[in-house]
């Protein structure tokens, strides 16, 4: 069914693009990406570590401008990343945009529907291959395992501008949910739960300024989020309540040739449940990275990435991890660092090559996150190699 799905978008595109006629109010684009990817010694892609072809993106987005200010804006992709997130089609944003506000200094717009996440650096680019940074982003921020619940939120959202003498301020301001298919839920709490997984809550707020004449911009998030787990009939876990606080910091550097971005994130993460009814548990998890590009000419692009993160902060090295239980859990998957490097190429405007590696130490990423693959992730170092050819239209 896959393969008829990826056919069929396929087929509409070049239909797009060889018979309509666009009218000015109307604007839409897309994306195909295709690449390889292998990952030694983890589940990251599969539970093999051969090369797979699992690094498919295809996407077909648009924007529609119902009035003076009202627009329309939605985008629909079909992924195939592995084990990194559900194969298949998903709607990652459909919102009604009104910009009820303008004037010299100021900007104010309200989503509603399924809008975009824009409180992280990467979050409001990360869904198409020419607008992120690299093939894969950084772990300890943009977890693949949460891509889904990550990129688009349905509610209700409110992001204000203001350019005056101390420079640029946005404020960005969100409430609402998203569905979380059974097969998502099996990825991040276990391959072997039969239960359903809910978001009752979504709430983040974000401000980012930009001092006037800087090549600097600094931003502040935070996130409040709660997770409601019902186990199936014959299961013997028990219903579980999850909540997840985040803080976070951010910094950009753009120059001529040279962009810098770090992110620093504190997450708390408590579970009541799961386990066993009267099971409870707090961690207070770190990370962050660091991030470089250098532009060598307008086609060829070089960058390198330091990325950090461990579950809880006062068990950085998983010790507690691997004596709470009983030695089955190595005391790597507390923790999980990385080094990458990689470069991309512009064929011309609408061809990209891109290639990266990146050396990890640590499988605190790994899905399933609450219930470890520990026969698959037998080694704590391990590798993942990708390259990717881009088309956009």
């Amino acid at each position: 069914m896959n393969k008829l799905l990826v056919r069929t978008l396929v087929l509409t595109v070049l239909m797009l693009q060889s018979s309509v006629t666009l009218a000015e109010d109307f604007v839409w684009q897309g994306f195909v990406a295709q690449g390889l990817i292998r990952a030694d010694d983890s589940n990251y892609i599969n539970n093999s570590g051969k090369t797979s072809a699992a690094l498919t993106e295809l996407g077909l987005n648009g924007r529609y401008s119902v009035a003076a200010d009202w627009h329309l804006a939605g985008q629909v992709v079909y992924l195939d990343g592995g084990n990194r997130y559900p194969q298949g089609m998903r709607l990652d944003y459909l919102f009604l945009d009104w910009a009820f506000y303008n004037t010299e200094t100021w900007q104010a717009n309200v989503y509603f529907g399924r809008f975009k996440n824009q409180h992280w650096l990467y979050s409001g680019t990360r869904d198409v291959p020419f607008t992120r940074p690299s093939i894969i982003l950084p772990q300890s921020v943009y977890f693949d395992g949460f891509r889904d619940i990550a990129v688009g939120t349905d509610g209700l959202a409110l992001q204000a501008r203001n350019s005056g003498n101390y420079g640029d301020v946005t404020l960005n301001w969100s409430f609402g949910t998203i569905p979380i298919s059974q097969q998502q839920s099996r990825q991040l709490l276990g391959y072997d739960t039969q239960g359903n997984t809910s978001l009752s809550r979504d709430h983040k707020l974000s401000v980012y300024w930009q001092p006037a004449f800087s090549r600097f911009s600094y931003g502040a998030i935070l996130l409040d989020s709660a997770f409601d787990y019902q186990p199936g009939e014959a299961e013997l876990i028990s219903a579980a309540d999850f909540t997840v606080q985040r803080v976070m910091l951010n910094l950009r550097y753009q120059a001529e040739n040279w962009e810098f971005a770090a992110e620093l994130l504190q997450e708390r993460v408590k579970t009541n449940g799961f386990f066993f009814p009267q099971f409870e548990r707090q961690q207070l998890g770190q990370g962050g990275y660091m991030l470089a590009q250098y532009h060598y000419s307008t086609q060829l692009r070089l960058y390198a990435m330091l990325d950090y993160m461990v579950l809880d902060k006062n068990d950085r090295r998983g010790r507690m991890l691997e004596q709470q239980s009983g030695g089955t859990i190595p005391g790597w998957f507390g923790y999980q660092h990385a080094v990458a490097a990689g470069g991309s190429i512009d064929i011309n405007r609408q061809w990209r090559l891109q290639a990266e590696t990146h050396w990890n130490k640590g499988a605190g990423r790994l899905a399933p996150v609450l219930q470890p693959d520990t026969l698959t992730n037998k080694s704590e170092y391990w590798q993942v190699f990708a390259i990717q050819l881009m088309y956009r239209f």
